[in-house]
């Protein structure tokens, strides 16, 4: 049986990004999700929160969010925590490389918050079916 995704961890530095990610996941997904607006800030929060799944702005001042990811696998509660990345950067290259990288998948923003808990929990049975 196919472990329900409920908790995600949301690091986006656009504030209205974050609101509308988060109130699209909570309201039409159903999920509790922790939104930082910088890594740091994650960093601090994640052992507390525990989340299932990571989604992550890639570009972020600070910290972007393929450094974030790498700082947290360095804990080993969060090796195989998977990544989902958010990115205005279609470039296959770059695509491929956050895959690369680890990454579930990549969203691509602008993204229909509508759907966007649908993309979300079939990449999740996706790859609660493979583990």
């Amino acid at each position: 049986m196919i472990e329900p995704l409920t908790k995600i961890l949301l690091v986006e530095d656009e504030e209205d990004i974050r609101i509308i990610t988060k109130m699209s996941l909570e309201d039409i997904g159903k999920m509790t999700v922790q939104s930082c607006s910088r890594a740091k800030e994650a960093l601090a929060c994640a052992d507390s929160f525990q989340p299932q799944l990571f989604l992550f702005d890639v570009m972020m001042p600070e910290m972007d969010g393929p450094t974030l990811l790498k700082e947290l696998r360095k804990r080993p509660q969060f090796a195989k925590t998977p990544v989902i990345f958010l990115t205005a950067k279609s470039q296959t290259q770059e695509v491929d490389d956050y895959i690369k990288l680890g990454a579930l998948d990549v969203i691509i923003k602008p993204f229909d918050p509508i759907t966007l808990s649908g993309q979300i929990q079939e990449k999740w049975k996706n790859f609660t079916a493979e583990s």
